[in-house]
């Protein structure tokens, strides 16, 4: 088995709604964003999955993140923006997206020390 990662981030603005602590206020991050495919075979090239072609799929999801105020971005607009539900969304939009590997996991990092993953399992 394979596995092929790429990393991206994003710059953004967001409030937990409800969380009665200080990151109920507005503060930011620069996301990171790690994705894991998986592939059981190689390409006639020798590879598993495309970096380039991960980018082009990735960097359209997460682009309508970057620079902006999560609480107002759909679905953050009714959906609390914590790192969990970024790499939900992420990890959705993207599923359908990906051909000739499997989505394995969504890494959603606020901070060099704090992220959450996401997968189906």
């Amino acid at each position: 088995m394979y596995q092929v990662r790429i990393r991206r981030h994003f710059d953004a603005a967001h409030a937990l709604r409800g969380y009665e602590g200080k990151c109920e206020s507005l503060h930011g991050h620069r996301y990171q964003v790690v994705v894991c495919l998986e592939a059981e075979e190689l390409d006639e090239t020798g590879l598993a999955y495309d970096f380039t072609v991960l980018k082009q799929v990735l960097d359209p999801i997460i682009e309508r993140f970057d620079h902006a105020y999560l609480n107002e971005v759909p679905p953050f607009d009714d959906r609390n923006p914590s790192s969990e539900n970024i790499a939900r969304v992420i990890y959705e939009e993207l599923r359908g997206s990906i051909d000739g590997a499997s989505l394995s996991s969504v890494e959603v990092w606020e901070s060099p020390d704090a992220w959450v993953t996401y997968n189906e399992d």
